[in-house]
């Protein structure tokens, strides 16, 4: 009775045992356990990783969808972009350069009549003279100084796709700067500075043959404003010309006349202009080919 007993008990234990190795056999083949949605399934990304690795105990962690051609082509030392068409650029700039050098009349500044003192900052130039007791200075900016040639480009218009004779070539007129220009006038006694705002107007550049010679300058605005001072004060009555009677118009050119403020000056102001524009230019394209070249 009692080996009856063992034997049963015994029997149970193994039954018990079988059923406890296939449960946990059971998650490898489970297609409930191995679902999308369970918790021990393995992200994509993790997988995708690995098969743009190395190896799982490497260091090596790869930028996902990475391209060759994002990255530029460093041809120098700089780390900046260098292109085709950066190298073209510079080639162009290159005989640009030497053009411009080619027409560029003197590379010293010419001087100007009448013991004018010249200083250069940048693209702006002041011109000063002292006159029996008084300080006369001229400031101007060689900045947009150049005038738009609408003829030109109407002319181009009307023959394009024409090449120019060598005629016509000649006849072009030079570029000229022509500046707003500054002039203050200050006396020794005076706590304040007159100030002539002055322009070239586009209708007095040129006088033909028989024509009556008249100002090539013109005063835009006149004010007084405090000696020393560099800006403009709105708060100074400023008297503008538009509406001006010409009696008094021509008074504030004869006062300026008196000081050396004339036609001969403003030509010579405009020669002066266009010689350091053309300075500026050439120094900007120079710098603008060691900028793309990068050198």
């Amino acid at each position: 009775m009692l080996k009856s007993v063992v034997r049963v008990v015994g029997a149970a234990v193994r039954i018990s045992s079988a059923s406890t190795s296939t449960a946990r056999a059971m998650p490898l083949s489970c297609p409930t356990l191995c679902s999308p949605s369970s918790a021990t399934t393995r992200p994509f990304t993790r997988s995708l990783w690995m098969l743009n690795s190395k190896g799982a105990s490497s260091d090596y962690r790869p930028k996902l969808f990475s391209s060759k051609a994002l990255n530029p082509l460093v041809s120098c030392g700089c780390g900046a972009l260098h292109t085709e068409g950066d190298k073209a650029f510079g080639a162009f700039l290159s005989d640009e350069i030497k053009e411009e050098a080619k027409i560029q009349k003197s590379t010293t500044l010419p001087k100007m009549s009448g013991g004018w003192e010249l200083e250069m900052n940048g693209t702006e130039a002041k011109l000063t003279r002292n006159v029996a007791g008084e300080k006369i200075t001229v400031t101007f900016n060689v900045n947009n100084s150049i005038p738009p040639n609408f003829e030109e480009e109407e002319e181009a218009a009307a023959d394009q796709g024409q090449p120019k004779s060598a005629a016509a070539a000649e006849e072009e007129e030079d570029i000229v700067s022509t500046p707003n220009f500054v002039v203050e006038v200050t006396k020794q006694a005076a706590k304040h500075s007159l100030v002539f705002d002055c322009h070239f107007p586009e209708d007095e550049m040129s006088h033909g043959e028989g024509e009556e010679e008249s100002d090539i300058f013109a005063i835009r605005e006149v004010s007084f404003q405090p000696e020393g001072e560099t800006d403009w004060k709105e708060t100074s009555y400023t008297l503008s010309t538009d509406s001006l009677d010409w009696a008094l118009y021509d008074h504030l050119m004869d006062f300026l006349a008196d000081r050396g403020i004339d036609n001969t000056f403003a030509d010579e102001l405009m020669e002066l202009s266009t010689a350091a524009e053309h300075q500026a230019y050439i120094k900007f394209l120079e710098d603008l080919q060691g900028f793309v070249k990068c050198n």
